[in-house]
């Protein structure tokens, strides 16, 4: 085991545990990622019926392993800036105030967690030959050290060598990773067998001066110096990465961002689609509909905060928007929380999202939604029907509210409970109906649907976006890309990488 720290937050441990993983992978080696706790709003449906951080989704892919809740026993989804959803092998659990997660009677917290840390890692480690743990955020957080789970606490527990990445890029290298070990105890200064440098630009005999002193200081070897990768294209599991401006594009799209927005991952097929304009608009800012983005589709994404996302959209004057695109032709899609905005009311009368109350809906659509205790955490196979076309399509739910239709409408997509997910069926089980979900407009302007990854799917991608008024379609495989991105990333660490002395570690 070996576990990738970072001196601050995107330092690069997620990228450099998923190329490791492939590395290893490659090599005939059964390797499985593991973080002990992660904090994102972006989340993958596993096999096993739970959810955890999408940055390990993409690791055991790395793998070649399906995702499983072990291999990230603890999320964080935060619901405000002082409340979370815990999520415990990957179901919910509570939602806690901060002072609960860090304050000073937060112990009873702390060994739940670890304990369910604990024993994920005992299943792995029982497993695989390899597991290749990811920390989080600094391992120096003064205020975060007591009953440590994410980092130091966790290495310590296992008696687990560690790496600690830098990124050179934002500057202040040296200082972040002799600061970060000058916060160590002895014992964990004991335990960082090496540092790599990330996101390095230029000549690295320049650099030489800079790691002889480090290593001379430190007592501790730099095991590589990883080049700045332009244009790697692998899932962000919370920063929104824009589209640069394409000289053949043809079609716009506009996601709108919402303070809590989720999953938007959901949209890189079209971020990286060669023939799409496609921009992320944030609503925080009241719109001038005067002057307002045009655009092909609007989409509105997922959230964690339906009912307070909906309310800064509104606040804002994006409503306005919407209806003026819909006026001009254009088309709208919803997805989870999106779709659940579409409605004519969200009601929460348990406060599950916080506090309890009825929203009004943008009216768009004729459904209701009442968000529930229960979390849907669904792997789905199955196909989408729109303008008389059928498309195959994989993808997954998850989503806290049952929708209910208030007037017919044209549902568009189709699965069997039986293919994947929490209601899994046996295939000897008979008499498993079809599902119907999402719905579709009857002037055909407005697409709803809690099912992510529909553009992930290239046949329903293209579906969907000839659908929004696109033409002549191309399909983009966001699998393939990201296993060619896999291929490139463990290529480059083969290449800047002392893997010998990280293997022997």
């Amino acid at each position: 085991m070996l576990m990738v720290q970072g001196t601050t937050s995107d330092a690069g441990k997620s990228t450099l545990v998923a190329g490791l993983c492939r590395v290893l992978s490659r090599k005939g080696q059964k390797v499985a990622p593991f973080k002990p706790q992660n904090m994102a709003l972006n989340s993958a449906v596993t096999c096993d019926g739970g959810e955890i951080g999408r940055a390990q989704a993409l690791q055991a892919y790395a793998c070649g392993l399906e995702p499983h809740t072990d291999f990230n026993p603890i999320l964080l989804k935060p619901n405000s800036n002082t409340c979370a959803q815990v999520i415990v092998q990957g179901k919910a659990l509570m939602a806690l105030e901060a002072q609960a997660f860090f304050g000073p009677n937060s112990q009873g917290y702390k060994a739940l967690a670890m304990e369910a840390v604990l024993d994920s890692f005992a299943r792995l480690t029982a497993q695989y030959e390899w597991v290749v743990i990811e920390g989080a955020g600094s391992p120096a957080e003064i205020n975060l050290r007591e009953g440590d789970i994410a980092n130091m606490g966790f290495a310590e527990a296992v008696d687990c060598p560690v790496i600690i990445i830098a990124d050179i890029d934002k500057g202040g290298v040296f200082a972040h990773l002799v600061g970060t070990l000058a916060l160590l105890s002895e014992s964990e200064q004991a335990r960082v067998k090496g540092f790599v440098i990330n996101r390095f630009r230029g000549d690295i005999s320049l650099l030489q001066s800079g790691i002889d002193w480090l290593e001379a200081y430190t007592k501790k070897p730099v095991l590589g110096v990883l080049p700045y990768l332009q244009d790697l294209h692998l899932e962000a599991e919370d920063a929104l990465i824009d589209s640069p401006k394409k000289e053949t594009a043809r079609f716009k799209v506009v996601v709108l961002v919402y303070p809590r927005i989720s999953n938007h991952t959901d949209f890189d097929p079209l971020r990286l689609h060669p023939h799409i304009e496609f921009c992320y608009v944030s609503i925080q800012t009241p719109v001038d509909v005067s002057s307002f983005p045009q655009a092909d589709l609007i989409i509105l994404p997922g959230s964690k905060s339906v009912r307070d996302d909906l309310a800064c959209l509104q606040t804002q004057g994006w409503d306005r928007y919407i209806q003026q695109h819909l006026r001009y032709g254009g088309k709208v899609l919803g997805i989870c929380g999106g779709y659940q905005m579409l409605g004519r009311h969200i009601r929460d009368p348990n406060g599950v999202e916080g506090t309890k109350g009825e929203s009004l809906g943008l009216n768009l659509l004729p459904i209701e939604t009442q968000l529930t205790d229960t979390k849907t955490l669904t792997q789905i196979i199955g196909h989408i029907e729109l303008n008389g076309q059928q498309a195959e399509l994989e993808g997954y739910e998850i989503h806290c509210g049952n929708t209910q239709l208030i007037s017919q409408g044209i549902q568009p997509v189709s699965f069997n409970e039986k293919k994947k997910g929490v209601a899994q069926v046996d295939d000897h089980t008979a008499d498993v109906k079809p599902i119907k979900e999402g719905l579709l407009s009857h002037d055909n302007q407005i697409l709803g649907t809690y099912v992510h990854g529909l553009f992930d799917s290239p046949k329903a991608g293209k579906l969907v976006l000839e659908w929004a008024g696109m033409t002549d379609v191309a399909s983009i495989d966001v699998d393939e890309i990201k296993a060619q991105q896999l291929e490139r990333l463990a290529d480059v660490l083969e290449t800047h990488l002392d893997l010998s002395t990280i293997v022997t570690l």
